[in-house]
């Protein structure tokens, strides 16, 4: 690859760009789904590509292409010049990238079974054995199970000399049970809804996740949803389950954390920020317990790697510390807008065929102490949430309404009945100021989202967000009818 990589830099720097890049990325994926006991997807793909990143008098230039060859890397560096230099008549203010170290470099993701080699039988019959669980029941209209398994193989060669090689390898599974009874339809997943849990390991995340042993709990739970009563409504204090609490961290912290979200530069997919550059250092965005980190070196995130997009080496840093807001998410072109040296390693892109932009990578909540049992027991009036089921949030990531597929009344520190549609509201600083108690370190997990969207045309990517069980006090809970 290096022999390409040298000839599309070369090309466009004698074309005029001051700057260049190329990332090669060879890739492929698979995904197998079982609904209601026949396969309903089984999908093999494969990818293999390019793209070019220039700065031309100024201005960003971008190009990509699927034909591997020397004439196609020369067309295409030409052209991504060409494309810089036609920007630069309508451009205001030229490119800054901030400095970075060179760097020669090999990351690969730590596994321990590579899941492409894993026979489709073996896969399959574990998805059937869920299924059978979950249809033993005939409320349970409808089961779906599913895995997915991503790797992806890159190289990113820059003009300044840096060339890197890496190797990202994902699994994820979960499942769902869909009870219906009359007009009432309820649903209950594992290990998390909207498709499962997703990590960066091998087929031994699937080994050692209890997928078989939680089968006949969900089916249950789907089935006594039918006849539970609705979430009371009113005001409660708030105990949020992981998975779901890291959705509120994706949604209420984390996009209106980026930079590029802030100054109004990508709006039109899901909006800006409130956190304007006024409210930038310092300002009170949790209770003195909320620390959130954001770290693309954390094991297993789904955003975890060696280096970005722009070659810059993952980092570790707040973005919330005892409360006070610390950090923007950044790249190379954008730190210096809030005065930062070196880009926070936040650039990333979707395949060959997109230019990167910022996307959030694994940002956590740090655990605090005590177990969810412990947090129960001191809660004397409340309400237990878990595993997300809606969720809305305005365009500046401000006002937010979730709804969990299951929830519990806490009545004098016990955990009691059932209610369905668990529904709350807040105000994304309000909210956050009231958390009163996070659970600890055993408590606490990466929950890995792999299908955030941002941009237009659309990117996706994937990240991470560590979460324990935590309390909300005094949090507005129900829907009125």
């Amino acid at each position: 690859m290096k022999d390409f990589t040298e000839l599309a830099l070369d090309i466009a720097i004698s074309c005029g760009a001051s700057y260049a890049d190329i990332r090669i990325i060879d890739s492929k994926a698979q995904t197998i789904c079982v609904k209601n006991g026949e396969i309903e997807t089984l999908n093999n793909s494969t990818s293999l590509g390019f793209g070019i990143r220039v700065i031309a008098n100024g201005s960003w230039g971008f190009a990509s292409s699927s034909i591997m060859n020397k004439n196609e890397i020369k067309k295409t560096a030409t052209l991504a010049v060409k494309i810089a230099k036609a920007s630069a008549t309508l451009r205001k203010d030229g490119v800054r990238l901030a400095p970075e170290p060179v760097h020669n470099d090999i990351w690969t993701s730590p596994y321990l079974i590579n899941p492409f080699d894993v026979p489709i039988e073996k896969k399959l019959d574990l998805l059937y054995q869920i299924d059978e669980i979950l249809r033993k029941d005939k409320r349970i209209k409808v089961a779906e199970g599913r895995m997915s398994f991503w790797n992806e193989h890159q190289w990113l060669a820059t003009s300044e000399g840096t060339f890197i090689e890496q190797n990202l390898l994902r699994s994820g599974a979960g499942y769902s049970a869909t009870a219906v009874k009359g007009k009432e339809v309820q649903i209950r997943s594992y290990p998390e809804s909207h498709g499962g849990q997703h990590t960066q390991m091998g087929y031994e995340f699937i080994l050692a996740t209890p997928l078989l042993e939680n089968a006949e709990r969900v089916r249950e739970e789907a089935i006594a949803l039918l006849s539970a009563p609705d979430c009371p409504i009113g005001e409660k204090d708030l105990i949020i389950g992981g998975g779901q609490l890291a959705l509120q961290i994706h949604e209420s912290i984390s996009h209106p954390s980026e930079l590029d979200r802030v100054l109004g530069m990508e709006a039109n997919y899901a909006g800006r920020s409130f956190i304007t550059m006024d409210l930038y250092k310092n300002y009170h965005y949790g209770s003195p317990i909320v620390n959130v980190v954001a770290d693309a070196t954390v094991p297993t995130g789904l955003a975890t790697f060696g280096y970005d997009d722009d070659g810059v080496r993952a980092q570790r840093y707040h973005i919330i510390q005892n409360g006070l807001y610390q950090m923007y998410l950044t790249n190379r072109e954008l730190a210096h807008v809030i005065d930062d040296k070196r880009s926070r390693g936040c650039n990333r892109a979707d395949g060959y065929d997109n230019i990167p932009m910022i996307r959030m990578i694994n940002i956590s909540l740090m655990p605090v102490e005590g177990s969810l049992d412990a947090l129960i027991a001191d809660t004397k009036d409340g309400l237990f949430v878990e595993c997300n089921k809606t969720w809305s949030i305005d365009q500046r990531r401000l006002n937010f309404q979730f709804t969990t597929e299951i929830g519990w009344e806490i009545k004098n520190s016990k955990k009691t009945r059932m209610v369905k549609n668990a529904t709350y509201q807040g105000i994304t600083p309000k909210f956050w100021q009231s958390c009163d108690a996070i659970c600890g370190r055993n408590e606490w997990q990466l929950w890995g989202v792999p299908n955030c969207g941002k941009g237009q045309p659309s990117q996706r990517a994937e990240m991470s967000h560590g979460a324990a069980p935590a309390r909300f006090r005094k949090v507005t809970i129900g829907v009125k009818k």
